[in-house]
């Protein structure tokens, strides 16, 4: 406990008011993701405007086909981050009661989930308006990681997906019963605050990296080459965060106080590093594929 940093006084609601009895909040993980849409839709616009950074000179789509696949990429995002969580994490719960699935704000949403609906919209669209499939993936790995980055540190601000409990110096002690349950005589407990881990891995250097692959490098002139930096990386930040971050509470047992997927004998996985191997492998084959076109 020497040296825990206090978490600090920030409320998970920008603002709220009260509009005939009923009240309205704007919290900052919606703000999260209304920010990464747009931040994300800006540099969409800005890679489409400059034929010169794709493959013969030609970007892959106009803009007005690119504000059409931003709306499907929304209800992608919002559907699958949805249903994914339902799926991976309490399905037991929420098919017992199905209505609850629409509450979004029991439970949260799934980033693979949400990733699976962004892949499944890009994949429909592109299809239906005969767009080529590879630059229009590598142009979203350009813009994805910052809204990772602005989502894991609304994480932060909301006190959730805390770290395991840790003694290093820039342990927080975040508040709430269920994060003070540390098994110690201790009140309370420091923990990682491994969602500021994941906003710097997955958001920010990612989101540096690509934008200079792209940019600098003449990257999106290879296709799937991004594609596949976005999967890899990401996919190697997760499986390593993991490491520190609190195990999801539905697979924490007496004899699994690791919280891990499909363990045997105390060996195995995480439900998060579960879902990450595919993600580094794929990003692999996709490295492979481009560099070998």
């Amino acid at each position: 406990m020497f040296g825990a940093i206090p978490f600090p006084d920030i409320s998970p609601e920008v603002f709220s008011i009260d509009f005939f009895g009923t009240t309205f909040a704007l919290r900052w993980y919606a703000l999260a993701y209304i920010g990464g849409i747009i931040i994300g839709w800006g540099l969409l616009r800005a890679m489409m405007k400059r034929p010169a950074l794709w493959k013969n000179d030609t970007a892959p789509m106009d803009l007005i086909t690119l504000e059409a696949l931003i709306t499907w990429i929304i209800v992608g995002i919002i559907a699958g981050g949805r249903i994914g969580y339902v799926l991976f994490y309490s399905p037991a719960e929420f098919l017992a009661n199905p209505l609850t699935i629409l509450q979004l704000w029991r439970g949260g949403m799934s980033f693979h989930g949400g990733f699976a609906g962004v892949i499944i919209a890009i994949v429909v669209f592109s299809r239906r308006h005969g767009l080529p499939l590879a630059p229009i993936a590598d142009a979203f790995a350009v813009a994805a990681p910052w809204g990772l980055f602005l989502g894991r540190i609304a994480n932060f601000i909301n006190a959730e997906l805390w770290g395991r409990v840790s003694d290093v110096p820039w342990a927080v002690v975040f508040p709430g019963q269920a994060a003070n349950n540390c098994l110690t005589i201790l009140t309370e407990c420091s923990r990682h605050p491994s969602q500021l881990y994941e906003a710097a891995l997955e958001g920010l250097i990612l989101g540096l990296l690509v934008l200079w692959v792209a940019f600098r490098r003449g990257a999106l002139k290879k296709g799937w080459f991004l594609t596949g930096v976005f999967f890899g990386f990401y996919g190697l930040a997760r499986f390593l965060v993991e490491f520190v971050r609190q195990p999801d509470e539905q697979f924490v047992t007496a004899g699994n106080p690791l919280g891990l997927y499909l363990h045997v004998d105390g060996w195995g996985l995480t439900a998060g590093q579960t879902l990450s191997l595919p993600m580094i492998l794929i990003g692999l084959a996709l490295i492979l594929r481009a560099r070998r076109a």
